[in-house]
């Protein structure tokens, strides 16, 4: 049996990845942990993980967007979705041990204010800068405490704690690789060499992101 990594094959793997989601929303929210499986917990916290980012978190959505239109290549924008994916899990991790407790009302704006930042370097900057990876791992490092809120809300099971939270990081993870391959199913395939693309891609989209995202930061503050 062989695996199809070429990149024909995106659109295959985006089916997947979304078919695996689908169980979620009918039946993760109502099950009684306490009589789950660990193999059961494993898959229903890597679903709760997955449709946090699709089809629920826009926010975290605009984020992965604005990370891939800037340089519409899979490398790069896999590197700037490790290093999230990495410092996420860092404060995730802390935030659900107890170990820091940052108020959603300090971490929502900043979340805004991340994907506003990123909108804003895509408009004034033609590249990546070499300091973007290290931005991003900062930003992620918010993201992931916004994460923790949502899944305190959810709970996690006494019998497989930390299992269950790597579940869920991995959950979050998988989203956000489907983000990526349908930027580039729907735009890096075909457009990114193309001269016009930054004035009629990365500029017009990273404005609407960038609006949306200021309209965030004001409506969170302000909350």
């Amino acid at each position: 049996m062989t695996f199809c990594y070429k990149p024909k094959c995106a659109g295959l793997w985006v089916l997947l990845l979304l078919l695996l989601a689908l169980p979620a929303a009918a039946h993760v929210i109502d099950a009684d942990l306490s009589k789950l499986s660990r193999t059961q917990i494993f898959w229903t916290y890597i679903q709760l993980g997955f449709t946090h980012i699709l089809p629920l978190g826009f926010d975290h959505i605009l984020f992965i967007i604005s990370l891939y239109i800037l340089e519409p290549k899979l490398r790069p924008v896999l590197f700037q979705a490790t290093a999230f994916t990495v410092a996420h899990s860092i404060t995730l991790g802390l935030a659900m041990y107890g170990l820091i407790q940052p108020p959603s009302s300090v971490v929502e704006p900043i979340i805004a204010l991340s994907i506003l930042f990123v909108a804003i370097e895509n408009i004034i900057t033609t590249k990546l800068s070499p300091w973007r990876l290290a931005i991003v791992f900062g930003f992620g490092l918010i993201h992931g405490m916004g994460f923790a809120s949502a899944l305190t809300g959810l709970g996690l099971p006494r019998k497989d704690y930390f299992g269950s939270l790597i579940s869920f990081n991995v959950g979050v993870e998988l989203g956000q690789v489907t983000i990526i391959l349908l930027c580039w199913a729907l735009i890096g395939r075909w457009a990114a060499d193309r001269p016009w693309y930054r004035a009629r891609v990365v500029v017009p989209v990273s404005i609407v992101i960038g609006l949306v995202a200021a309209y965030w930061t004001v409506d969170r503050l302000l909350a």
